[in-house]
């Protein structure tokens, strides 16, 4: 949990006691600030959570990389030694595993994002 999970759970909470207070005293002013406190918490309780889940890809983005890699580079070797001994060879690999296919699009789709949002350029 980060701060904005934290700081807009709290604004939420506090903009329900506000409201409530407001309906108990009859005071408009009160319930109309309670409800605005109650969707900026909302709301900064929502952008907290995707600021973890964006912090959680970019931190599993670098292995699922490195799988990808390995998998890619153990293709092209098993197609570089059948091109040396001449034998025809349709990437074998990744044609019997559609999946590995789909997480290593997915892993450098996830690096590329994680690369453009983290904004570190190096």
């Amino acid at each position: 949990m980060n701060t904005h999970e934290w700081h807009g759970g709290a604004r939420y909470v506090g903009g329900k006691v506000e409201t409530a207070v407001g309906d108990a005293v009859d005071s408009r002013d009160w319930q109309v600030d309670g409800i605005v406190d109650q969707v900026a918490g909302a709301a900064e309780n929502l952008y907290g959570r995707a600021q973890s889940v964006a912090e959680d890809a970019i931190d599993a983005t670098p292995h699922l990389a490195a799988k990808g890699r390995e998998a890619v580079t153990d293709a092209a070797d098993r197609a570089a030694e059948a091109a040396r001994h001449g034998k025809r060879v349709v990437a074998r690999g990744l044609d019997e595993q559609p999946v590995l296919l789909a997480a290593i699009a997915a892993a450098a789709g996830g690096y590329a994002l994680a690369w453009l949002i983290h904004g570190q350029r190096d």
